[in-house]
């Protein structure tokens, strides 16, 4: 039976003989994903003890809303260090896609920013999205067919496009937005906020994709052996370059609801995120090596660094030592993660 799901399924049997050799890490490696669970009801504890107002509504909910953009670049990340692949560009594919978007809709007069007006408002969502595509694509293409190093790569592309983004949003904010580019950032579903329940479906579908689609369990395949994977068939080009184009996209459409959150485009928006996006991703079971990993485990890792900031905000902790204290949880959660997956330091 076995030899047959093999044949059948390439990305299983690779995965279980990449897997082989850590039989005996098994059964914790499956709480993998679980290691911060503890951490997220130690940070509830002691956010309801320093303000009762932690555990309100509003304050859970601003949580999960302020999380929404943060956790989709992860969600990006995860899929693409799953594969053993890295994409830095993410940082400033948020702020660039949007930015093009707007541009290329906005008229060329009456307003402090000038675009060139050549389509319709309500294309600026399409045309967003189809930015990351690009970028994605052409990430592909340099890494995958001329191959070039990935890290160097999104390195260099994360600085041209911030570069264009400046560029064409002339230094400033970009704050009269079209109507439809701002919708699901504003608005609520069931008192819930849009870009919330979102995330709640996008996170859902990547989960399931990585637990039951072929080509989803063919991403550990990937990372965990390419050669290996190639060996048994799985087209690894080809699904690499389809997850950093998918990758890619997340990033635009977090972009979406970033601008449309706060009603404006910054011309340094995303500048930074790629440290927190890491951080959130590594602590949440990721590996950087590929090949291990899991969504719902990078959603915790956003969980944990947005409720400190906000534990710590509601402790009345000065601004200044936010970025102080975060990199000191990002150590403690990577430790305890380390261990709760029963992992061996190399």
């Amino acid at each position: 039976m076995s030899a047959t799901t093999d044949v059948t399924d390439p990305a299983a049997g690779v995965a279980r003989e990449t897997a082989g050799g850590e039989r005996r890490g098994l059964d914790l490696g499956r709480f993998r994903e679980l290691s911060l669970v503890p951490a997220i009801l130690v940070l509830g504890l002691i956010g309801f003890i320093v303000s009762p107002a932690f555990l309100t509504a509003d304050n859970l909910i601003g949580v999960a809303q302020q999380s929404t953009e943060l956790s989709l670049l992860v969600l990006a990340t995860a899929l693409i260090l799953i594969a053993g692949r890295m994409d830095l560009s993410l940082e400033s594919t948020i702020g660039v896609a949007p930015v093009i978007a707007v541009w290329l809709v906005l008229p060329t007069s009456g307003a402090r920013f000038t675009g060139l007006g050549l389509l319709p408002e309500w294309t600026a969502v399409p045309l967003c999205l189809l930015v990351g595509v690009v970028i994605g694509a052409v990430n592909g293409f340099l890494i995958l067919k001329l191959r070039l190093n990935g890290f160097i790569v999104t390195l260099g592309m994360l600085t041209m496009l911030r570069g264009l983004q400046v560029a064409l949003s002339e230094g400033q904010s970009i704050v009269e937005l079209p109507s439809s580019f701002t919708y699901l950032g504003k608005a609520s579903w069931l008192g819930v906020p849009a870009a919330i329940w979102i995330c709640v479906v996008l996170f859902a579908a990547g989960g399931s994709a990585l637990a039951w689609l072929r080509h989803g369990r063919a991403l550990y395949a990937i990372g965990g052996n390419a050669e290996a994977a190639r060996t048994a068939g799985i087209r690894v080009d080809r699904i690499v370059w389809v997850v950093l184009v998918l990758g890619s996209v997340l990033a635009a459409f977090a972009g979406i609801l970033y601008s449309g959150h706060y009603g404006s485009i910054s011309a340094t928006q995303g500048s930074g995120w790629i440290f927190q996006v890491f951080a959130a991703t590594v602590i949440g079971g990721v590996s950087l090596n590929g090949g291990k990993g899991s969504v719902f485990g990078a959603l915790t890792g956003v969980l944990t660094l947005q409720l400190v900031v906000n534990v710590m905000t509601l402790a009345g902790v000065p601004p200044l030592w936010n970025q102080f204290l975060n990199g000191a949880i990002i150590i403690v959660a990577l430790i305890i993660s380390r261990f709760a997956s029963g992992e061996k330091q190399e």
